[in-house]
């Protein structure tokens, strides 16, 4: 049995314009970090057009919930998963570097989200033990026990109010992701106790506001805002899609947020409840700009401390950029061609294939110079583990199926049936196709070296391994035949390649092609006025 009460949390001080039964809280709320704990480049989109500021760092962002901390002492911060790992420091330590900087930020509860996985289970459980933050996931279990791997809900005491917590992370991790990270680690969907958890916090421990943390992307958390199950919620604080909700998203139950990635914003929500009924509510998504919060002088020595046994090899610079790289659109991104173009360049196959990862900062070209450094650092940025390279033999008739199927995870009119990042990318291949069109219908063109693909030619894939899968399996195409490990890794492969190509200049160049969105859509969710930006 988990303890109804984990902590009492703020003192109790309630601000002078709201009545004396009635309390003011505020709750704060990340999701999606991915380890960057520095200040980096970032991604907007204004009137049409790609925008680069500086944002982000753990430094600015202590400072900033100090203050905000400051401004109403009953505030909660809560972290909705994808911390420990996607950059140098956290992927090198296993998570570790970042529990001292996790920690002295205070969170009050953390959600295990689908990369906490990445270093296996025992891993995930003490690096997660080690973080102070009370833990909760009701939908991630012991495979042999079937026993909770952490609390399926947290309450905290804020001010008068009573918070009731629940969390959810992806169901669909071990397919989404190396099935060896999975090992010994079995999950359910949300409706399987989602409405138990609710009914409980509402009628047994009288909570006055219930919430979710969840990291099931966008479309799954909207989805999951307008079931009966969710009914008794008021709030899904969401993450996985690293979408930017600054207005909430409402569904017939609860409302939706989700507060960008990179530690670059947080999202910040202020109720006044009186009667356990919400009177009044803000919210607002704020940038972490450290031109507006001066580092934290703390936070700076442990971020030092975390990058002081890694910084001689990571600073190395392996490369340079004289075009920005990201990885915002949803069809093809700059950071994935140079990732297929060095496959392609290395082992010659017809089509190199790179997973659609979302995380990585942008890398923005100095205006003085007009060239970025790539380091080390940097291609631990763009790619989560550095998999051994393999080989394999397709038909075109396979391609055609499972780029299907890869369109239907991301496009699908079934939100349930969403998941993993964004489109497949890709050098060797250009596709055309159609977002509206029914599963099984929406591709119009597939070309591979300049030709129709022919449903039953052999064309050859390179892709990474995925620790776990079949050896017939390759990048979740299944049934691929002749595969063969190439005896290098994807890091060695881009580190050649850099070393052959000085400088590099990745661009959008139409390998993917939607005809009903633009190269630059930068969400996969249609149906709602919400707009990335």
């Amino acid at each position: 049995m988990f303890p109804s009460l984990l902590y009492a949390h703020r003192e109790k001080n309630q601000p002078k314009e709201i009545s004396a039964s009635a309390s003011h809280i505020t709750i704060l709320h990340t999701s999606d970090i991915h380890g960057q704990v520095k200040a980096h480049d970032e991604f907007f989109w204004e009137e049409n057009n790609v925008v680069f500021r500086k944002r982000g760092g753990f430094a600015h962002l202590k400072t900033m919930i100090s203050e905000l901390r400051k401004q109403n002492p009953n505030s909660l911060l809560f972290d909705c998963g994808d911390c420990l790992q996607g950059s140098a420091i956290a992927a090198l330590s296993k998570g570790e570097a970042m529990i001292p900087l996790l920690n002295n930020l205070g969170y009050d509860v953390m959600l295990p989200g689908n990369w906490e996985v990445v270093y296996g289970k025992k891993k995930m459980v003490s690096d997660m033990s080690a973080c102070k933050a009370a833990k909760v996931c009701s939908n991630m279990y012991h495979e042999q026990t079937n026993e909770f791997i952490f609390p399926p809900y947290q309450i905290c005491l804020v001010g008068h109010i009573k918070v009731g917590v629940i969390g959810f992370t992806d169901p669909n991790t071990p397919i989404r992701q190396s099935p060896a990270y999975s090992y010994g680690i079995k999950f359910s969907e949300p409706e399987k106790n989602m409405a138990e958890y609710i009914k409980m916090l509402e009628e047994t421990e009288h909570c006055d506001l219930i919430i979710a943390l969840t990291h099931l992307g966008m479309a799954q958390q909207i989805h999951l805002s307008n079931q009966s199950y969710a009914k008794g919620l008021s709030y899904i604080l969401g993450g996985d899609t690293h979408e930017r909700i600054r207005k909430p998203l409402e569904g017939k139950f609860a409302k939706v947020m989700e507060p960008g990635a990179f530690a670059s914003f947080i999202g910040k929500l202020d109720l006044i409840i009186e009667g356990g009924e919400i009177k009044e509510e803000s919210y607002q998504l704020l940038e972490v700009d450290p031109e507006k919060y001066e580092a934290d002088e703390e936070m700076l020595e442990l971020v030092h401390k975390a990058y002081q046994p890694y910084h001689k090899e990571i600073t190395k610079t392996i490369g340079k950029t004289n075009t920005p790289l990201y990885r915002n659109f949803v069809l093809e991104t700059p950071v994935d061609n140079l990732i297929t173009d060095a496959l392609m360049w290395q082992a010659k196959p017809d089509i190199a294939l790179s997973n659609g990862f979302r995380f990585c900062p942008p890398l923005v070209p100095d205006k003085k110079t007009g060239v970025a450094k790539i380091t080390k650092e940097y291609l631990w940025n763009m790619l989560p583990v550095d998999a051994e390279v393999k080989m394999g033999e397709v038909t075109g008739q396979q391609l055609r199926d499972w780029l299907e199927k890869e369109i239907e995870n991301v496009f699908s009119k079934d939100a349930t049936k969403h998941f993993g990042g964004w489109l497949i990318r890709f050098q060797g291949m250009k596709i055309k196709f159609k977002i509206e069109d029914d599963f099984g219908k929406r591709l119009q063109e597939v070309i591979i070296n300049g030709e129709r693909v022919d449903p039953k030619k052999t064309y050859t894939i390179l892709a990474c391994e995925r620790e776990g899968d079949a050896e017939s399996v390759l990048c979740r195409i299944q049934d691929v035949r002749n595969n063969r490990r190439l005896g290098y890794s994807l890091y060695s492969v881009i580190e050649e390649y850099l070393g052959a190509h000085p400088t590099v200049s990745p661009r959008i160049e139409g390998r993917v092609v939607a005809t009903d969105a633009p190269a630059t859509l930068l969400t996969q969710w249609t149906g709602t006025n919400y707009e990335f930006r």
